[in-house]
């Protein structure tokens, strides 16, 4: 397993990241298997949010870590300000309740790595900021980020942070993929387009990929004629992105591997720091996401790949 740094984080960070959007009381322990085995290959670092199985998943995962005693060998990645019904959750007392709720299903007094679900563009930046280092100053918080944010409000807000004296959000958790979603999967959701990878190059910030596997596009079940998924469908199939599973199928007899180990190491074989969140809920599942993220990839790979050495010709 490959670990990458994250300012304000005090541990390293593994570039699999254990998803936990099916952790529920009456599956616990199926949890306790997919999490010993995570453990076992190098895992460390778990993504959960506020809304997950309607706090399901947070309060699982507290019991897990107080049932192992190993709080302070993992990496927790929360979320919290997810709009409601009503609309943006991004005002100080929305973070402050979601968070406390957090930390109190988890079972702990810190979280790791703390981000901002949606984003409020109506929101100041300067609020936002404010309100977020006063919990990276009690410890509550190691580091902040964000979910589903333009790296321009990134940008503006820690471009505040700076001239403040504050602490700017140090990761991004938007999706990426090598199949590159026609429109959000769900509603105020963001995914890396080539503007944001040049962003994220420049800047060096790590990115945390949700759907980093596009939701089993490079699994082999689906097909061109196959549309039982509709979301599948309306999301990610596309005549590029059937190209993209071609090659990624060629490459990857070429190499010994599958496609979708293919798809993963192109996530993890960014010019930026990466981390992969994954689904995997059985050994094998496990073990075949591990033998993807330490496979490397060449710029060329890449660029043929993603159909931009295409482009360029």
């Amino acid at each position: 397993m490959e670990y990458i740094q994250i300012a304000g984080c005090r541990k390293p960070v593994s570039r699999l990241m254990k998803g936990t959007d099916y952790f529920v009381h009456d599956s616990y322990e199926l949890v306790q298997n997919n999490m010993d085995a995570f453990i076992a290959i190098g895992g460390n670092s778990l993504d959960t949010a506020h809304i997950y199985c309607g706090g399901q998943s947070e309060e699982v995962i507290g019991r897990y870590l107080e049932d192992r005693g190993n709080r302070d060998e993992l990496v927790i990645l929360t979320k919290g300000a997810h709009h409601d019904q009503h609309g943006p959750r991004l005002a100080k007392k929305d973070i402050a309740y979601d968070l406390s709720l957090s930390l109190e299903r988890l079972r702990t007094n810190y979280i790791d790595l703390y981000a901002l679900h949606r984003d409020d563009p109506n929101t100041p930046v300067e609020h936002i900021i404010d309100a977020l280092n006063e919990y990276i100053e009690a410890g509550t918080v190691q580091a902040i980020g964000t979910s589903n944010w333009t790296w321009q409000r990134i940008q503006e807000a820690n471009d505040y942070a700076q001239r403040a004296g504050l602490t700017g959000f140090t990761f991004n958790s938007p999706n990426l993929s090598l199949a590159k979603a026609n429109e959000p999967f769900w509603k105020g959701c963001v995914s890396t387009d080539e503007e944001t990878c040049k962003w994220h190059e420049e800047v060096q910030m790590p990115l945390l990929s949700w759907s980093s596997q596009a939701r089993g596009f490079f699994t082999g079940l689906f097909t061109p004629e196959n549309r039982e998924n509709a979301d599948l469908v309306r999301v990610f199939y596309s005549d590029a992105n059937w190209e993209r599973l071609r090659r990624a199928k060629q490459l990857g007899e070429q190499k010994g591997l599958t496609a979708i180990q293919i798809a993963l190491a192109y996530v993890i074989n960014q010019p930026f720091p990466t981390c992969a969140l994954i689904g995997a809920r059985s050994e094998a599942e496990l073990s075949s996401c591990n033998e993807g993220a330490i496979t490397k990839l060449t710029k060329a790979e890449m660029d043929w790949l993603d159909l931009t050495a295409d482009h360029k010709q």
